[in-house]
């Protein structure tokens, strides 16, 4: 029985190079000040749909709500083996909170159609929040399989998985659809494949290939640009190219529900952390050196 499986993923900051900058007044973050990256996690849930898409059959289609750029994690997707991929990009989206994004995924869930299994990371490293999964479910009327470290078994419109519930694991079974929040130590994420790699290079959403045009054609005007735009992406839609975009009128969400306006969380305070070191000591490089390093750490009770 083929299984269609979509997969929400999200374009991050990679949180291990952060700077002073990497937040704004406000409390939202800086993208800009950051390089972006796939959320880790989200590969990880990309993977165990991978897996049944091989087992069982069926299609895997790619969500991304994020700006023009990440559109670059739905290429990314397509080089590992998804279908479909969807960016849905629009300013009205800035600023949401958990419980907007939720909204909104769900919209776009909704719009793909039919579907067996959601798929999403545990959590997102810009957040760490674990709440868009869990709240999407809700907002689908579906029920959840959260912190999935293994899917045991896929039987007709049932499915069992074990999920690490933080001082063991559990083992639970619930019927189709399902939405599924996945860990890092569910999987080893595959790498992209060099052959999709050559046919998706070329795969763009339409506001990238705006920007291209705009860059191209500085002198040229607005209707001009629209022309060359609509002749790009017909040719990309052709050759099965193109990203899907969709807007917030596209998945018909309330925008009362999206935004800043529809995110109910507020940042009380920002705090700047400073460590600093009070002293420092040599330790030689040898056997030696090390063996006193330690000594003096157990005596410390730095560790045990």
């Amino acid at each position: 029985m083929p299984y269609n499986c979509i997969v929400l993923i999200k374009q991050v900051p990679d949180t291990k190079r952060i700077t002073g900058q990497a937040m704004n007044d406000d409390g939202t973050v800086n993208r800009g000040a950051l390089p972006a990256i796939f959320n880790p996690e989200d590969l990880n849930a990309l993977e165990v749909a991978l897996q049944i898409k091989e087992q069982f059959g069926g299609t895997i289609t790619a969500i991304t709500m994020g700006p023009p750029a990440a559109a670059a994690v739905l290429r990314d997707s397509l080089y590992r083996g998804a279908d479909d991929a969807v960016l849905i990009t629009d300013v009205r989206c800035a600023a949401s909170d958990t419980l907007a994004t939720s909204y909104i995924l769900k919209c776009a869930v909704q719009k793909t159609g039919d579907f067996d299994i959601v798929l999403c990371g545990r959590q997102a490293i810009d957040g760490d929040t674990a709440q868009v999964g869990p709240q999407l479910a809700e907002k689908l009327g579906v029920p959840q399989i959260t912190y999935l470290e293994e899917l045991a078994e896929l039987d007709g419109d049932s499915i069992t998985a074990r999920r690490n519930i933080g001082t063991g694991w559990q083992q639970v079974r619930t019927k189709l659809p399902v939405l599924l929040t996945v860990t890092g130590e569910a999987n080893e994420p595959r790498v992209a494949a060099a052959k999709k790699m050559m046919k998706y290079k070329n795969a763009w959403a339409p506001v990238e290939i705006e920007q291209q045009v705009r860059a191209e054609n500085p002198e040229v005007d607005e209707a001009t640009i629209k022309e060359l735009v609509e002749r790009k992406c017909s040719i990309l839609k052709e050759k099965g190219l193109l990203i899907k975009q969709w807007d917030l009128d596209f998945v018909e969400a309330d925008l009362t529900w999206c935004g800043r306006g529809g995110s109910p969380t507020k940042v009380h305070r920002i705090q700047s952390v400073v460590l600093a070191a009070k002293e420092s000591k040599n330790v030689e490089p040898s056997e030696n050196g090390i063996t006193e390093m330690i000594g003096e750490l157990i005596e410390d009770k730095t560790i045990a």
